[in-house]
C-alpha cells in the first residue's frame, strides 16, 4: 500500500500539522518558489477503508495507491494556514528553504501528483472524507498549541 505524504485528519501529527507549526514559529505561511508543486492526500479514514479493502478484495503482493487529493498545490495549503492564524502568505525562496521549513524543506519542493485510478477498480474504494484543503478549513489543526 502506498500512503501519500499526506495523510491527514484529526490528531495528525505530521506534514500538515509541521506545516502550521512551522507558519505561527516563523509569523508567515510560506512555500517554496511559485508554490505550484502538488501533494497527494488522503484523510486517515478513507487511508484506513483501503487498508480493509485491500485485505478482502485483492491478490497478495498488489499495488495499490492510497490516493484521494491527486494534487493539491503547496501554496493552496499555505493559504488556509496564513488564512486561519491572520499570518500573510508568502513564497520562500529555494536558497532560505533549509532555514524555513528544516527537514520538511526537501518535501515540499517536490512535484508529486499521483492517482488512485488503478487502486479503485479492483477494491471498488471510493473516498468519503473530506479532502486535504476541506479538512484543513475544519480548523482543527489550528486549535493545537
Amino acid at each position: 500500500m502506498r500512503l501519500p505524504p499526506t495523510v491527514h485528519g484529526e490528531g495528525d501529527p505530521w506534514f500538515t500539522a509541521v506545516l502550521v507549526r512551522t507558519a505561527r514559529d516563523k509569523g508567515v505561511s510560506g512555500y517554496l518558489g511559485d508554490g505550484a508543486n502538488r501533494w497527494p492526500a488522503v484523510h486517515r479514514l478513507d487511508a484506513a477503508h483501503l487498508f480493509r479493502l485491500a485485505v478482502e478484495n485483492t491478490p497478495a503482493g498488489s499495488t495499490l495507491h492510497a490516493i484521494a487529493d491527486q494534487g493539491v498545490p503547496i501554496r493552496d495549503i499555505a493559504g488556509v494556514i496564513g488564512r486561519h492564524l491572520c499570518l500573510p502568505v508568502a513564497s520562500v525562496a529555494p536558497e532560505d528553504a533549509a532555514g524555513h521549513f528544516t527537514w520538511m524543506a526537501a518535501f515540499l519542493g517536490l512535484d508529486s501528483p499521483a492517482s488512485s485510478t488503478l487502486t479503485r477498480e479492483p477494491t471498488g474504494w471510493q473516498p468519503t472524507q473530506p479532502g486535504l484543503i476541506e479538512d484543513l478549513e475544519k480548523g482543527h489543526y489550528f486549535t493545537r498549541a
